[in-house]
């Protein structure tokens, strides 16, 4: 059992990928975020070299280590731990939202990302297993590995890059979207409404440039906003973090800026 206030995970392995960027990017980040928790980060899988194929044949080259992913948040959350996971992206999200939607059903997912991620394999034009990785959980395709969130306990943070598809889904169900602009912090507290959150954040939620990102989608959050809403969001209950959807471009990149953003959140779980 993990005996630290948050048990810190890094998926280290391919999901999706069209780069091995991301891969490269999740041991920096996972090193940093471990150093600043003073933890050691659980690792699931290895990278691999990137294939770019489709969606279905991503899921399956990750089914192992996604199959991995989901048994270890299922084990923390049995133990009653505060999960704080890294992963390069954010199809990880198949594994770890079903767990939480199953686990606390009292709490909203926070899906902060510049995409709504709710395509299904019928409506998607780039094949990209990513653009499915909300949809899954939500139970709008089969991806093997659990559903469970409901619309009406999902929030879509910063969002500003929807497919066609994707805004029929989101004008005809209970799903809330809550794009950046003034007062964002204030709308987003109003649609949580209280209740508990676990926060998902994709980097590109982001102004390009801030964090290297795949991409790079105009009109992002700042790091003082993201900042603003993690202090928002950890005056409520948090019940967990994951942070995805992020590069390294030279291999040098600390993300100190990022995690000083999200401290707040993290401080909650120290504080368990």
């Amino acid at each position: 059992m993990d005996t630290h206030p948050i048990a810190l995970t890094h998926y280290a392995g391919r999901a999706g990928d069209r780069n091995d960027r991301a891969m490269a990017a999740s041991h920096v980040l996972a090193g940093a975020l471990s150093v600043r928790l003073g933890t050691l980060a659980y690792a699931i899988g290895a990278r691999r070299p990137a294939t770019a194929g489709s969606w279905d044949a991503e899921l399956e080259s990750a089914r192992a280590d996604l199959i991995a992913m989901n048994q270890r948040y299922e084990s923390l959350f049995a133990q009653g731990a505060w999960p704080a996971a890294v992963f390069g992206r954010c199809a990880v999200a198949l594994a770890t939202v079903p767990v939480v939607a199953t686990h606390r059903p009292d709490a909203v997912v926070v899906w902060f990302d510049a995409h709504a991620d709710i395509n299904t394999p019928a409506s998607t034009t780039s094949g990209y297993l990513g653009g499915l990785a909300l949809s899954g959980p939500l139970g709008l395709w089969d991806s093997g590995l659990g559903a469970g969130l409901t619309a009406d306990r999902t929030i879509l943070a910063g969002v500003r890059d929807v497919d066609p598809p994707e805004r029929e889904s989101i004008d005809a169900s209970d799903l809330t979207k809550v794009e950046p602009g003034p007062e964002f912090a204030r709308r987003l507290m109003d649609a949580v409404g209280g209740r508990p959150v676990y926060v998902h954040i994709d980097c590109d939620v982001l102004e390009p440039g801030i964090v290297p990102t795949e991409y790079k989608v105009p009109g992002g959050l700042t790091l003082a906003e993201l900042r603003s809403v993690a202090e928002a969001l950890a005056d409520g209950e948090v019940v967990g973090v994951e942070i995805g959807e992020f590069e390294s471009e030279t291999g040098e990149e600390d993300f100190v800026s990022l995690l000083d953003a999200l401290a707040p959140l993290l401080e909650q779980g120290m504080r368990r």
